[in-house]
């Protein structure tokens, strides 16, 4: 129901009172009632039936009606890897800025989070801690947990205590205290810390065995603002695109970034396919995987001689003994009706169980080993025609590698060439990745799929083979607490590393801006800042009205004189320009920066294009006498028509012989109707008339969406 109206009325006698008048009376209506959004925005979840949902939908004050779907969760050497060993800031600094993680919760006994030396918390924390089965401390100061459907597993634990493990990695990658001597059985070790070790840490626990309620996920963004944190923390997202209105993780954020507040989002685990990437709202940072100067390897010995390179941490010592290698496609349970074509996957069913024992198994495909394992097997190869070049290792119940299709082939030409084949698993060493740092497969990719304008993913971070148990922008908070969440983000997307494009066939579209830096954040010279109001004018361009956007601003913002058009005025770090296949590359950009280096300089801007792209910038000169000045400047680009060119980029540079201000520029084109044609897994959960978005128009006949 948008923002919080002013005033000191309940919201929650409100929210009764709209749940009496659709249901058969006030004690249906408290029975349905699951959470009132009323500390930071205005809302309610309630357990409703599709027609009564639909009544609620129409009612005035209402901005959009989602269904409680489910959504998926998406270190000793990454901090140093980006040349940030140790941050310039002091403790007392960085123990003002509080992280908010809506992840599994945390294992709060974990050394990451002790608390000795740490002062109490920040004044402005309005935090609590449910102590059930939990203890906080003024490291760990905070820890809610959410289940609106009341579904537990066997496994979950009823309070904020992580069960899972991926809350207290995210948690502690970003904020963990320092911890010499780490290692994982034996590999990488060295000093795990977090990215601002000094950080306070408060954790919202929305995710367990089933998945991320979107209910849950709004009362925990409402509970984080309200209880004053600095950052928060989104480690999880949907598999599909929902308008930004429809999304609870972009309507949480944009409620966040009213106050003051930047959400860091994972770009997600559905790539390497295009147009993948989820949580694109602009004002968020979405942020990729990247690999680190690591990677852990456990070679594959032959019995002809032949060692090959795999990957993954593997801790078992078979001592240089070699044992019999089979193909799982040669183990066929005959009676089950199986053949090779699924054999050779090693899906357990479907292999002859007796022709495993004492044997290293070859499979066409990853699995996770308790197959093998169960079957009484010594080891598993495998290898997957779609990850070329294996660069994310995982651990396994018994010796394990993965290897690549090349390598595959001279394991199967080998086995085909000798009656005998044997072959050994080496135990795991921990090499140094000279082509780091690269996007790993897995990373979700842009485009944005429903705002062609703005270039998705922001950024890239390390997420590959990290050890431990989004701080960046915690690190640049500590540094400049009165900078607002998009003047953060552009420090971060500006000062970033370059990425090599010749090991990114999407380019951008994988990394973003580059890879991040988090020492030269602190200092990007110049900045592109983003208002609350700026990002109305956005989404009105956009197709939301003026009732809407009223409701979610809670002010007097108004469409009435705004055009339908291109976001290419947003104020955004990057800029990405979408052309309709066939058509001419032509688009004129408008950006303001603000002066945060030396009050005397001077900027000037340089080009790095492909030839095709005619790229002009007016004026090329920046001149600030002050810190806090804004100036603005177009950048005109233009080309010949293009057709099925996925991408092709460059960067504009601002210098002033200090800093080098960098924002990367895409141009791509896809054939009508791509990639912006979506598929949703409910295309008629909203009336019409609250779908309109970006030009896009929704057939529900279809449940397709089509760019207009």
């Amino acid at each position: 129901m948008g923002d919080r109206p002013q005033g000191g009325f309940s919201l929650a006698s409100t929210h009764h009172s709209m749940l009496r008048s659709v249901l058969e009376s006030g004690s249906s209506a408290e029975e349905s009632l699951v959470y009132s959004y009323d500390r930071s925005f205005n809302g309610f979840a309630a357990k409703l039936t599709k027609q009564e949902a639909a009544s609620i939908s129409e009612m005035e004050g209402v901005v959009s009606v989602i269904p409680n779907r489910m959504l998926k969760l998406h270190t000793t050497r990454s901090w140093d890897f980006m040349g940030f060993s140790n941050g310039k800031l002091g403790a007392s600094q960085e123990g003002e800025v509080i992280i908010g993680f809506l992840d599994t919760g945390v294992w709060p006994e974990h050394p990451s989070f002790n608390d000795t030396g740490f002062g109490p918390p920040p004044a402005k924390w309005k935090g609590e801690c449910q102590t059930k089965n939990f203890t906080c401390n003024n490291k760990l100061i905070g820890a809610r947990y959410y289940n609106s459907d009341n579904d537990y597993d066997d496994a979950d634990i009823h309070s904020p205590r992580d069960t899972e493990g991926h809350g207290t990695h995210t948690a502690s990658t970003a904020a963990g205290v320092e911890l010499p001597g780490t290692s994982f059985l034996g590999l990488a070790e060295g000093v795990a810390r977090g990215g601002v070790p000094n950080a306070r840490i408060a954790v919202y626990k929305v995710c367990w065995d089933s998945g991320c309620g979107l209910a849950d996920i709004l009362k925990a963004f409402d509970d984080a603002i309200g209880d004053g944190v600095d950052v928060i923390s989104v480690s999880l997202g949907s598999d599909w695109p929902s308008d930004y209105f429809d999304d609870p993780i972009a309507i949480g954020s944009f409620h966040a970034m009213k106050n003051g507040i930047l959400t860091s989002n994972s770009a997600g685990n559905s790539g390497p396919e295009p147009v993948t990437v989820s949580n694109f709202a602009p004002w968020t940072m979405t942020v990729a995987a990247s690999t680190i100067d690591r990677k852990f390897v456990a070679n594959l010995a032959l019995g002809n001689g032949q060692i090959l390179t795999g990957i993954s941490i593997n801790s078992f010592d078979l001592n240089g003994t070699s044992y019999p290698l089979i193909w799982g496609g040669d183990a066929v349970n005959y009676t089950m009706g199986s053949s090779s074509d699924y054999t050779k996957y090693c899906e357990a069913d479907a292999m002859n169980h007796d022709m495993l024992v004492g044997k290293i198994v070859l499979c066409e495909g990853l699995q996770d080993g308790s197959a093998i394992l169960l079957a009484n097997g010594i080891g598993i190869v495998m290898m997957d025609p779609t990850v070329i070049n294996p660069n994310y290792a995982f651990s396994y119940p018994l010796p394990a590698t993965l290897i690549s299709p090349d390598d595959g082939r001279k394991v199967m030409e080998y086995i085909r060439s000798t009656k005998y084949p044997m072959a050994t698993i080496l135990m795991g060493e921990t090499w140094k990745d000279a082509m780091a740092p690269t996007v790993v497969s897995f990373s979700s990719r842009g485009p944005s799929p429903v705002s062609p304008d703005i270039l998705k993913p922001d950024i890239a971070a390390p997420g590959v083979d990290i050890l431990a148990g989004c701080a960046t922008a915690a690190y640049v908070k500590a540094a400049h607490p009165d900078w607002s969440p998009a003047a953060i983000k552009s420090a971060i997307m500006t000062t970033a590393y370059i990425m090599d494009p010749r090991r990114h066939n999407d380019l951008e579209f994988a990394y973003g801006s580059g890879h991040i830096n988090p020492a030269a954040a602190l200092d990007p010279g110049l900045v592109f800042d983003v208002s609350a109001t700026d990002y109305i004018n956005f989404l009105c361009k956009q197709g939301y009205n003026t009732t809407t956007l009223r409701l979610v601003s809670g002010d007097n913002s108004t469409c009435t004189n705004t055009t339908l058009g291109r976001a290419w005025d947003l104020n955004y770090p990057s800029f990405s320009l979408y052309v309709e296949d066939g058509q001419q590359i032509m688009g004129t950009f408008t950006r303001t920066v603000t002066n945060v280096g030396a009050a005397n300089s001077n900027y000037t801007a340089s080009i790095d294009m492909p030839p095709l792209i005619s790229v002009a910038i007016e004026p090329s000169v920046l001149t600030f006498s002050a810190v806090g000045e804004t100036q603005s400047f177009t950048v005109k680009v233009a080309g010949p028509a293009i057709s099925q060119q996925p991408i092709t980029s460059g960067a504009i540079t601002w210098r002033d012989g200090t800093h080098a201000v960098r924002s990367p520029l895409v141009v791509y084109n896809y054939i009508p109707g791509a990639p912006y044609t979506l598929y949703s897994e409910d295309s008629t959960s909203m009336p019409e008339k609250k779908r309109v978005l970006n030009g896009l128009y929704k057939d529900h006949r279809s449940g397709i969406i089509r760019h207009s």
